[in-house]
């Protein structure tokens, strides 16, 4: 079975591009996704990296060139205003479901994704978050709970160690075999990738 694995962050809107097209890029290459949450700030962190939006010309150049994707995938994309959104909550949240309930990873995402890129929802606030998850037919006090397990808390720190031991240093990362490719924009490589496999 052909595969990619797809590490991403809620915080990148590169990610957020890239979420959207992974359920076309499976079909049209019959390859599985396997998605990998990891936390962006602890890969910047292990890196010496930072987000391309601390730099005001390239920050300035993204959010058009991000909009421009948007066009082209058909998918809606506002710049949140409440950037950078801390998401180490959100991203337990995401590897929590994936660990105990994996079919609920998807609505998940795209309730989380949707919020911020779209609805451009202040996510750093709490009572913002439940009312998101609530809506999209999350329990928020068990999301607390999944967000504090001892077992999720470490797992995410794993997956991101195993992320920048692997190479990456941004959102989002894909790997077909050993070749990494970094960014939503390189999705024409990734498929290429997986269709020679």
């Amino acid at each position: 079975m052909r595969t990619v694995d797809f590490y991403f962050d809620f915080g990148s809107p590169a990610a957020y591009l890239a979420w959207t097209q992974m359920p076309q890029l499976a079909a049209e290459t019959g390859a599985e996704v396997v998605y990998r949450p990891f936390l962006l700030g602890g890969v910047f962190q292990a890196t010496a990296n930072k987000s391309p939006m601390e730099v005001p010309a390239k920050g300035r150049y993204m959010v058009g060139d991000l909009e421009r994707f948007a066009q082209r995938y058909g998918v809606p994309f506002q710049h949140n205003p409440h950037f950078p959104i801390n998401t180490l909550a959100l991203m337990r949240g995401a590897l929590g479901l994936q660990m105990r309930d994996p079919a609920r990873l998807q609505p998940y995402g795209d309730a989380v994704y949707r919020a911020i890129w779209v609805e451009q929802k202040n996510m750093n606030d709490p009572a913002t978050v439940g009312a998101v998850l609530q809506a999209a037919g999350f329990e928020p006090q068990q999301f607390l709970a999944l967000t504090g397990d001892p077992e999720v808390k470490e797992r995410l720190k794993t997956v991101t160690q195993e992320a920048v031991e692997r190479g990456a240093f941004g959102a989002p990362t894909f790997f077909v075999g050993d070749t990494m490719f970094w960014g939503q924009d390189r999705l024409d490589f990734v498929k290429q990738a997986l269709e020679s496999q």
